[in-house]
């Protein structure tokens, strides 16, 4: 291909200065000598001068002899003739200004300009490369991977197939968009991906565009928004109309809400005004751009019941894919794409792992295959045994151990009695989760003993009688406590706070007490951000209806604990030798629990208690 010819102002300057400093060097060379006029005609009366040159304003002379420097030519600057008679009798020492001339002249303005020139190319060439963020401000901060960049496929990502067959026909589109709308259908123009912090949104976006093999536009929904009005609507022109320049392509915007809120939610002001304008933009950029061209739009939050109407409407983002946290078949593919990257012991099941992580994400899961890997590291081993995994689960849940931690032995002696309490009336209940592990040793912040509950299977559904079990097992260390302390302690907040809030549940929201009846006083909004509250929000219940929800709320706990300080009285026994055995050993787990398990189940039998196991 034929080069063009540019002019470079640059290399102008430098072959300017090249030549000056050639001429420079070559008047060095020379022996001449630059003296005063005073001095030339104090030569002059002496008879030393052999020859001179006159010119309009120099005098080139040749002198008889060498000076004592070795010179012997000189040039003089000409001065006139009657001022230097007037210097001369005044025995003042002069000489001639020297010329500028046109040369000198025309540098004084060439050079000032060039420089100037040449900083303001480098600038605005580092501006436009995006290092200013004052010129290219409104340009998209989007970062580009093209097919060639995106290692990762649906084979990479596991435990959301049904997300996955939702998105394999956007990458039919992308690969052959004629073949896919031969019937006249068409992709739909936006897809939003919705579901809680880490069950792989992202990593199935790029999937999606590293199985098409086409180019992938990556940015945060934070990053439209500046403090100047109108940069934020600006960027999503700029990104729309990078995507149609490399069509097919796959625009992801991560974080949708913080772009997306709904209008109104904010407030007035003129960072709500700057909000809006860009979520207008980006409405007319989902209704003007032609999916036929083959660009895609995949956007993800975990937060979609703030989002504006008008941005879920048909036409704009038409299909919304859940994706939940993965059931236990689930948790076993993603622990087994995770586990290929670690050195493992034979005795390491993914079966078994998934069965003791209900609830995790395949983000919880990564790291819990990281945490093992490490544990096993500090401790020198060859490889990552189950016990790694079950150390690293309770790390995870409970946090990290802090065996300096120092307790006095009677605060120990509550902490033992309160995790056994728990412990026995979980196992003296027919429909609680199976005790995998009762430890007294502090870990996290603030957790002075854990006792360990896994369910055997995944749930979706509870039933009453399933709940207020739960509000009995929460309820038995403290039951536990008044039994051996023979008062309450501080060490079950955390517990009276979780039986709370699902009384209240259980009143507000799934209508199972008698009192407030098969009414509903919450408004039920998703919120993937605190599963634990399920997204429940108070509503506008009169005053009465207020007092008998609270009534009905410690009606349910108060049963709760009487029901769990009845188990702990029947087993007290039990409960002593199994808290003394915990106090020596500081963890229980396998067949120590199994053991106490079936002396409880079988008192609870003998004694004949209602609903005992």
């Amino acid at each position: 291909m034929e080069k063009k010819w540019h002019f470079n102002v640059g290399y102008v300057l430098i072959a300017w200065i090249a030549i000056l400093l050639l001429q420079q060097w070559w008047s060095a060379a020379q022996k001449t000598e630059v003296v005063p006029y005073s001095q030339f005609e104090e030569l002059l009366h002496q008879d030393k001068v052999k020859d001179v040159t006159v010119g309009d304003q120099t005098l080139f002379a040749e002198l008889k002899e060498p000076l004592p420097n070795g010179r012997k030519q000189l040039i003089v600057r000409r001065v006139d003739p009657r001022i230097a008679h007037e210097l001369s009798e005044a025995k003042v020492r002069f000489s001639g200004a020297a010329d500028t001339g046109w040369i000198s002249t025309l540098l004084s303005w060439i050079v000032p300009v060039a420089i100037f020139f040449l900083l303001w190319s480098f600038l605005s060439r580092r501006m436009s490369q995006g290092l200013s963020p004052f010129m290219a401000i409104g340009q998209s901060k989007a970062k580009v991977f093209v097919e060639t960049d995106i290692k990762i496929g649906f084979a990479d990502v596991a435990g959301v197939d049904e997300a996955k067959d939702e998105l394999k026909e956007i990458v039919a589109f992308l690969k052959d968009p004629t073949k896919y709308g031969r019937l006249g259908a068409r992709i739909p123009k936006g897809i939003l991906l919705v579901g809680p912090p880490g069950v792989g949104k992202t990593l199935l976006a790029r999937a999606v565009a590293g199985e098409a093999g086409v180019a992938f536009f990556s940015i945060n929904g934070s990053e439209f928004v500046e403090m100047f009005v109108g940069v934020g609507a600006a960027r999503v022109r700029d990104l729309f109309l990078q995507a149609r320049a490399k069509a097919p392509c796959i625009i992801f915007i991560d974080e949708l809400d913080a772009l997306g809120r709904a209008r109104g939610l904010t407030g007035l002001g003129g960072g709500a005004d700057e909000k809006e304008q860009t979520l207008n933009q980006l409405l007319s950029e989902l209704d003007g751009f032609d999916p036929r061209v083959g660009v895609v739009l995949l956007a993800a939050t975990n937060r979609p019941e703030i989002l504006d109407p008008a941005l879920l409407r048909a036409g704009r983002f038409d299909r919304q894919i859940a994706i939940d946290r993965p059931d236990k078949p689930g948790r076993v593919e993603i622990l087994g794409v995770h586990l290929k990257k670690i050195t493992i012991n034979r005795d390491v099941d993914p079966q078994r792992i998934a069965a003791l992580t209900p609830g995790f994400t395949g983000a919880d899961l990564a790291n819990l295959v990281n945490e093992a890997a490490t544990l096993a590291t500090r401790r020198g081993a060859q490889s990552v045994s189950f016990d790694d995994f079950t150390a690293a689960i309770e790390r995870v849940i409970a946090g990290p151990e802090r065996r300096k931690r120092l307790i006095n032995p009677q605060e120990r002696k509550i902490v033992a009695f309160h995790e056994m309490g728990h412990a026995i009336v979980a196992m003296a209940l027919p429909s609680t989760d199976p005790v995998k592990k009762i430890s007294i040793i502090p870990r996290g912040m603030g957790a002075l003993g854990y006792t360990m509950q896994m369910p055997a299977d995944d749930r979706y559904l509870m039933t009453r009688s399933e709940l207020s079990e739960r509000l009995t097992v929460l309820l038995g260390g403290r039951a536990a406590e008044v039994a051996v302390v023979h008062e309450p302690t501080t060490g079950a907040a955390d517990d009276l706070q979780r039986a709370t809030e699902i009384a209240r549940a259980m009143v507000s929201r799934y209508g199972m007490t008698e009192e407030v009846g098969q009414a509903t006083f919450v408004e039920e909004r998703p919120r993937y951000l605190d599963p634990a509250l399920g997204g429940a929000r108070a509503s506008d219940a009169s005053e009465a209806t207020g007092a008998a929800i609270d009534l009905a709320v410690r009606h349910l706990v108060e049963d709760a604990f009487q029901r769990a300080a009845k188990i702990i009285a029947n087993c007290a026994e039990i409960h002593s030798n199994s808290a003394q055995l915990l106090l020596e050993r500081e963890t229980l787990s396998g067949d120590d629990l199994a053991a106490i398990a079936e002396a409880v189940r079988a008192r609870m039998k003998k004694d004949g208690v209602p609903g005992a196991a």
